[in-house]
């Protein structure tokens, strides 16, 4: 963990900060720590954890509908039916962070830290994950209020607790779906934007051992998207659509795709496809955050913009 941790303290807050302005990618990775209920443990499909019925439908509602606005609904019951459960704080935290409020960002990055620290005793697996992860949101805090020069050694030190945590949690269990799927997550983000990180590694993580299938798609079609490797991106957009087919997020995505591959090889049907694809994310934009509906709505006509230029 050390030497890893040096590896990465010099660049990895700049790079954490340029990933604020990608806000899907940045709220993947601050949702992405969630389970489901004994019943319906997304993850595993042995020795399932218990959880809340509230916290397991916030989940649903955000990975496999995209309709934010039921997973407010549900983690509000959640904090008073399920108040021990560390996902339901981390939850509320990630969309406090779409939201741009910074003020709840924090004090739900403080009550994640603090439900998981309760957990550790009776699940040190999931205990000391979800310790990981209130580090990790209050260094996303602590950059948003002082900014980046600032908090930075505030926020290296929340690094170092982030990795000696994960390192607790994989030594219980090392193949867990639930830790590769975030370690992945938290892998690709930092590969594809430092030049010294090996990508590739972090997208073996995920195909191994990571679980759901659709949000390993996922984050595998996100990476290549930000490698420029638009053929595989496209491949793995289109498995995770056939999971989740009702997610407008994947729609934008696969437009975002599409519109890459378009002005990397001047296809000009490709980008007409690409602007079918926003349309159909935007059809449900009013589950959606406001932020992330303008930022479509902006690409959309960007690309609108590449078709008028492109000869006919």
């Amino acid at each position: 963990m050390t030497k890893r941790f040096l590896s990465v303290q010099a660049t990895v807050f700049p790079g954490l900060a340029k990933l604020a302005k990608l806000s899907m990618a940045a709220t993947l990775i601050l949702n992405i720590w969630v389970n489901a209920s004994i019943a319906a443990d997304p993850f595993r499909t042995k020795e399932p954890r218990p959880i809340g019925d509230n916290t397991e439908a916030a989940f649903k509602a955000i990975f496999q509908k995209g309709d934010y606005k039921a997973a407010e609904n549900f983690l509000q019951q959640a904090l008073i039916k399920e108040p021990n459960e560390p996902l339901a704080y981390a939850m509320k935290a990630s969309l406090a962070y779409t939201n741009k409020d910074w003020a709840s960002l924090d004090s739900y990055s403080k009550k994640t830290l603090e439900a998981a620290q309760k957990l550790i005793p009776t699940d040190p697996l999931r205990g000391n994950l979800y310790v990981a992860v209130g580090h990790f949101l209050e260094g996303a805090s602590i950059l948003q209020r002082e900014g980046t020069v600032n908090a930075a050694p505030q926020a290296l030190s929340r690094l170092r607790e982030v990795y000696q945590h994960l390192d607790k949690a994989e030594a219980v269990s090392a193949n867990d779906p639930e830790l590769n799927l975030l370690k992945g997550y938290m892998d690709l983000m930092l590969a594809v934007n430092l030049p010294f990180a090996n990508p590739q590694e972090a997208i073996e993580r995920l195909e191994k051992n990571a679980g759901p299938r659709y949000l390993v798609d996922r984050g595998i079609a996100l990476a290549y998207r930000d490698l420029k490797q638009y053929d595989r991106a496209l491949e793995y957009a289109d498995r995770a659509l056939k999971l989740t087919p009702d997610n407008p997020e994947l729609y934008y995505l696969k437009a975002q795709i599409q519109r890459g591959i378009a002005k990397k090889d001047n296809n000009q049907k490709m980008m007409q496809e690409a602007i079918i694809n926003f349309d159909k994310a935007l059809a449900k934009q009013t589950q959606l955050p406001a932020s992330l509906v303008k930022q479509i709505q902006r690409e959309r006509r960007l690309t609108l913009r590449d078709i008028a230029k492109t000869p006919g």
